[in-house]
Order: C-alpha cells, then structure tokens, then sequence
C-alpha cells in the first residue's frame, strides 16, 4: 500500500472551479481500481492551497489511473487553475499510532 499526496495552490478566483470539479469527480477517482481511499484537505492558514490524500494498493495501480483518461481530464482541467508548480509524494507508512 503506498499514499500519494499531492500538494496543490490555486488562483485564489479560480477555487470554487477547482471544487466543482473534484466534486464532480472524486467517485470516479475514489472507484479506480487499487483506490482504496480519496480526500481532499485545504491548508488553514492559506485557503488556496490544498492536497490531495490517497491511498493505493501499489506503484502500478496508481500508475495505471496516471496514465488513464480519466486522470487526464482531471488533471487537464486543474492544472489551468493553478498559481504555483504542484508537488506529489509517493510515501509508504511505517507507523500508525492510534489512541490506546
């Protein structure tokens, strides 16, 4: 299982556009196979800048949706909203500490 976080910063004017379309979409993600988990989190202090949280069962099945049409549509419509280069993270956990 690995986590991909994607970090993303968009015109501020250009948010609600951005919203829309993860709305309209995030089933879809969130249903690609070896998708087993699909947030969206926005920065506190900075409204505009948001990350993207997914888990996937392995390198191959994320590639697999980065490589499908549906990520390029996805990502041909977010990347024009954008007001700074994006980061991504493949990251694999090596604790999970829950309250005892």
């Amino acid at each position: 299982m690995i986590t991909r976080i994607v970090k993303m910063g968009f015109e501020p004017a250009k948010v609600d556009a951005f919203l829309a379309e993860f709305n309209a979409k995030k089933a879809m993600i969130r249903n690609f196979e070896g998708c087993h988990h699909l947030e969206l989190l926005r920065d506190v202090q900075h409204p505009n800048q948001f990350f993207t949280y997914s888990y996937w069962e392995s390198e191959a099945h994320l590639n697999n949706y980065r490589n499908s049409a549906l990520f390029k549509e996805v990502w041909a419509n977010t990347k024009i909203k954008f007001n700074q280069k994006p980061e991504a993270w493949s990251v694999q956990s090596l604790y999970n500490v829950e309250k005892s």
